[in-house]
């Protein structure tokens, strides 16, 4: 099973570190690692959140276009760089437009990496982590990855790259824990929903549609149709 990794960076600068670990991950993946696929998803061009913007079901082309790249991944790994203590705007920007009902976050793997001055970019990791708690995601916690660009030796190249193979074995290291986990979370799921009989609004639930009653026992409905085992609850 290959496990589809959508990597976002909070940075939207050109010469960007965030930016640059991405980009390495998916150097590393397609060269050392096997069973791991990492697609790098730009959120520079989503406008900002307006739910003016939205009809009925839908929502601005771009946004739509981001939100089915996070709704097909298997789990998702987070550059973020840290803005006066938390998480970039672009980065929250682009959480909350995915978070909007249907939340396509649920119940995905994550992991978060940053690059950055002192700390390395560190206290944004818990300010996502904690935005995390309330959209699904669910994050490995080991390894922690904070790297601080300014000490040597030189981590980057002048456009960005990732140049340091310690720092390398270290992403390498992230995306590891993350492909376990993620598979971990997904033969977890696929227990529940297969082997175990729910009620229907643990279907429901568990599809993330509970935006009122009506869409419950709609989903759930669907859900249920063609399943003819006992039902708790």
């Amino acid at each position: 099973m290959t496990i589809k990794v959508v990597a976002i960076s909070g940075s939207i600068r050109s010469g960007s570190y965030n930016s640059g670990l991405l980009r390495a991950a998916i150097e590393v993946a397609k060269e050392c690692l096997q069973g791991i696929e990492v697609e790098f998803v730009e959120i520079s061009h989503l406008p900002m959140l307006n739910t003016d913007l939205e009809g009925p079901g839908t929502f601005p082309h771009d946004v739509e276009a981001f939100r089915k790249k996070i709704l097909e991944a298997d789990s998702i790994l987070f550059a973020s760089p840290e803005y006066n203590y938390s998480v970039s705007a672009p980065l929250k920007n682009a959480i909350d437009w995915a978070g909007r009902p249907p939340n396509v976050w649920g119940d995905k793997a994550a992991a978060i990496v940053s690059a950055g001055a002192g700390f390395g970019g560190g206290r944004s990791h818990y300010h996502l982590r904690q935005i995390g708690i309330y959209i699904d995601l669910h994050f490995i916690n080991k390894p922690e990855f904070f790297l601080n660009v300014f000490q040597p030796p030189a981590k980057f190249d002048n456009d960005g790259n990732l140049t340091d193979a310690a720092t390398k074995e270290k992403l390498k290291e992230v995306l590891l824990a993350l492909q376990a986990f993620s598979l971990r979370l997904k033969e977890s799921l696929y227990d529940v929903l297969v082997k175990a009989p729910l009620s229907i609004v643990t279907w429901a639930t568990l599809l993330g549609a509970i935006s009122d009653q009506n869409s419950l026992l709609l989903t759930a409905l669907a859900a249920l149709k063609g399943f003819s085992g006992p039902f708790l609850g």
